[in-house]
């Protein structure tokens, strides 16, 4: 996995080869990335710099002159001639920012190295191995150690770096990232994840071109306008076919990537802490550590990166009793009551949900203190009493007699004025002393970088989790870190990593005490969907738009670097609290099969007709639960602009093997649309498959006037009857089945024509705006004499 061989360093995974070599200098070059290849020496892959360029700044080199701007490097310092950016930014012992680190030593280890404080991919000496890489200052006793850790199985690499003070006086880091290589690449896109609230992460694909593009959060959380994650993707790469290179990181805070095309077309990335308002002293003797980075590298287009990041968040990122478990179908009651709720209200709920296939019910926001609007309450957690008479316990024994686990809401690192606690300790909050406060859902943030306040979240979660039989929680930061200052801190350039510091600090003693209850980590959505939080919740909440047009677009994107057994997606009532938009309970609950399946609705708003379709969709979804959730997730090459497809391929090792589903999601309609042709993905070449759509109904109401020209009779279309008809009766879709080889199945399937208003006649396919289908793939046992 990890060799040194004439000063290289070569680096394999399953499939990829990644090197870097020690210049005469003591610089490292960076070699290659990209497909593992046999080797007879490292002469092609090295630079060939004879001239410079007429500016170019030259160090002098045993045999030669090295120009610092012209080589891909592995590693860059700063004043020294490299003007491209730097991935380090230190003042040095003597107050300048000039640095200059070169080959000192290095290690090769088996397993992973330790990282002090901050949330690492994991694996055994038989699953990983480690190189450390020790760079020094060529002037002053400072350090630098470049760490990678190889998952070969996984084709991923982990990165980190660290600066150690051998020095006698301070050091400051200004900007240190964990990872950045150089490469000549052909012509690339970038596709990174960006958005904002209820329309996060979506899938931004353009040409790098000369200059520098940057992906970064400044929001002190890893952000809903910026997903940490991004691609470097050829430009004819495709989702199967084509190189491209992922990259993210494991860190929950500000962060910061980086793409940078020189004029001399040598590209260089990098990721890492955002710089933004950041700085680090270190102290002489002591270290600073920034967070991992991990980078895959496929040939298989970005199926094949998504492949390799969603075993590995599966394998080494989430960990824990939830590592590879079935996550159960939760009912949520917060878009059905946000605060006005009542025990026998939610117990009601309960009851209902059970019926509908629920697995788990979590009571959201407004179970303690004043909690009656956001306004108030936040930061005490003593239960309600008007609300629950019972308290946790008496709520959580009636929903488990029921059949059901429970779950709860908290959002512990945030406080309200008017609350108990901000009255007793108004030094607690994330404030400006002399400054107005800025709030945010009108609340403002607690002061993680205090141990008190950290030691009195962890005893307030843990006694709420000890009062009553709890197997979930919804970990919620509802708000962006503004008016960054604390007390505790030498330097206010701290904050926003000591902020992060201390978060890990809470969720480590929280989970660590509660080792078997599932959290789901939300911040106003997906806010803070990142593989640092992936470390102590398994899923995450994807976004507070529950719309399936909306969420199509979200979902597919967070896709492109974590599993769909990470994405949380709940089916909601219609028209949808976002959007204002109707759509249909088919495809509501589609789009959330695509992900972890929870129901956010009152169900007492279900006509008959609904609940039955429902308790349907849940019960396919249960039957196809490990498919969904674990196995082998395609996304489809755009045929057109308003269809989407997905697939999940149960896996071969899996006892959902031979079993897949695929989704065809239309969006907004066109008249008279042309034939659909489906060539499906990973499945066994010669084995027969059974493709069958998945039964579905379409209220008749929505249908109005429509029903005059199918009906022999004329039924007003806002009348009683139709009314009192729609509650029981549903229109059933048209079946379609297919049975073909693998190999056949994947040539094409042509589907029966979607509507082109001509009528209905049993046959064609009926979908409206944000219309969709599933369709169930199930291996057949067929004789030899077929």
């Amino acid at each position: 996995m990890i060799e040194h061989r004439d000063g290289t360093f070569i680096l394999t995974t399953r499939d990829s080869l990644y090197a870097f070599g020690v210049l005469p200098t003591g610089h490292l070059e960076h070699l290659h990335y990209g497909r593992r290849c046999s080797l007879a020496g490292f002469d092609t892959f090295r630079a060939k710099v004879t001239a410079g360029y007429g500016t170019s700044i030259a160090i002098p080199a045993d045999g030669g002159t090295f120009y610092p701007d012209c080589v891909p490097l592995e590693w860059s310092g700063s004043g020294r001639g490299d003007f491209r950016h730097s991935p380090a930014e230190l003042v040095m012992p003597d107050g300048s920012f000039v640095s200059d680190f070169r080959y000192a030593s290095h290690a090769i280890t088996r397993g992973t190295v330790p990282l002090p404080g901050l949330p690492a991919s994991y694996g055994g000496p038989d699953e990983c191995e480690s190189l450390v890489v020790t760079l020094r200052d060529a002037l002053f006793p400072v350090e630098l150690d470049l760490a990678y850790t190889v998952y070969p199985a996984e084709n991923v690499i982990a990165r980190r770096t660290t600066v150690r003070n051998l020095s006698d006086r301070p050091v400051v880091v200004k900007k240190l990232m964990s990872a950045m290589f150089d490469m000549v690449a052909p012509p690339l896109d970038i596709l990174t994840l960006d958005g904002g609230w209820i329309k996060e992460a979506h899938a931004n694909r353009r040409p790098v071109v000369r200059g520098l593009v940057v992906n970064d959060s400044t929001t002190g959380a890893s952000g809903n306008r910026h997903n940490p994650a991004f691609a470097l993707a050829g430009r004819r790469t495709g989702e199967d076919a084509g190189e491209c290179w992922g990259i993210n990181l494991v860190y929950s805070g500000n962060h910061y990537g980086a793409v940078e095309l020189s004029g001399h077309g040598v590209l260089r990335a990098m990721i890492g802490i955002g710089p933004h308002n950041f700085s680090w002293p270190v102290p002489p003797g002591d270290s600073f550590h920034a967070p991992e980075a991990v980078m895959t590298w496929s040939d298989g287009g970005l199926n094949g990166m998504s492949a390799n990041f969603h075993d590995f968040v599966n394998d080494r990122i989430v960990r824990g009793p939830w590592k590879g478990r079935e996550r159960p179908v939760l009912m949520n009651n917060w878009e059905a009551t946000f605060f006005d709720f009542s025990e026998s209200r939610i117990v009601k709920m309960a009851r209902e949900a059970k019926k509908l296939g629920a697995e788990l019910f979590v009571l959201d926001d407004g179970w303690f203190g004043a909690r009656n609007s956001d306004r108030a309450g936040l930061g005490d957690y003593g239960v309600n009493r008007k609300k629950l008479p019972g308290g946790l316990s008496g709520l959580a024994k009636k929903i488990r007699a029921l059949g059901l686990g429970f779950g709860l809401w908290f959002e512990p690192e945030m406080v309200n004025e008017d609350s108990d606690l901000f009255r007793a300790h108004p030094d607690w909050a994330v404030r400006v002393p002399g400054r107005e406060s800025t709030r945010g859902r009108n609340q403002l943030a607690l002061d993680l970088c205090l141990p008190e306040v950290r030691d009195y979240v962890v005893e307030s979660v843990n006694a709420s989790l000890a009062s009553a039989e709890i197997s979930y929680v919804k970990w919620d930061m509802n708000r962006h870190l503004t008016d960054a200052f604390s007390p505790s801190l030498p330097d206010q350039g701290m904050f926003f990593h000591a902020r992060a510091l201390g978060l890990y600090d809470v969720l480590s003693r929280v989970t660590a005490a509660n080792p078997g209850v599932l959290v789901e980590s939300c911040s106003s959505g997906g806010n803070r969907f990142d593989l640092g939080m992936l470390c102590y919740a398994p899923q995450a909440w994807a976004s507070d738009d529950t719309d399936p047009g909306e969420r199509l677009k979200i979902q597919e994107g967070l896709s492109y670097f974590y599993p769909l057994s990470a994405i949380g997606a709940h089916a909601s009532q219609s028209p949808h609290q976002q959007t204002l938009r109707r759509t249909s309970l088919a495809s509501r609950c589609n789009v959330a099969c695509f992900g972890v399946l929870g129901l956010e609705l009152d169900p007492a708003e279900l006509d008959s007709g609904e609940r039955k379709e429902l308790a349907a969709r849940v019960a396919y979804y249960k039957k196809r639960r490990r498919v969904f959730q674990y196995g082998r997730f395609f996304r489809f090459d755009r045929r057109l602009d308003n269809v989407r497809e997905f697939e999940a391929v149960g896996r071969a090792e899996d006892a959902c093997a031979g079993s897949a589903v695929y989704g065809f999601f239309q969006t907004v309609a066109e008249a008279a649309p042309p034939m659909d042709v489906v060539s499906l993905k990973g499945l066994e070449r010669d084995s027969v498959y059974r493709m069958e759509t998945l039964p579905a109904t379409v209220d008749i109401r929505e249908l109005g006037s429509l029903l005059k020209h199918a009906l022999p009779v004329r039924v007003n279309p806002h009348g009683i009857l139709l009314n009192e008809a729609g509650k029981y009766y549903r229109l059933e879709c048209p079946v379609e089945r297919h049975v073909g080889t693998g190999d056949q199945l994947s040539c094409g399937v042509k589907l029966a024509q979607r509507f082109t208003g001509l009528g209905h006649n049993g046959a064609t396919r009926l979908l409206a705006d944000f219309g969709s289908e599933l369709y169930d793939i199930e291996r057949m046992e067929v004789s030899d004499g077929r």
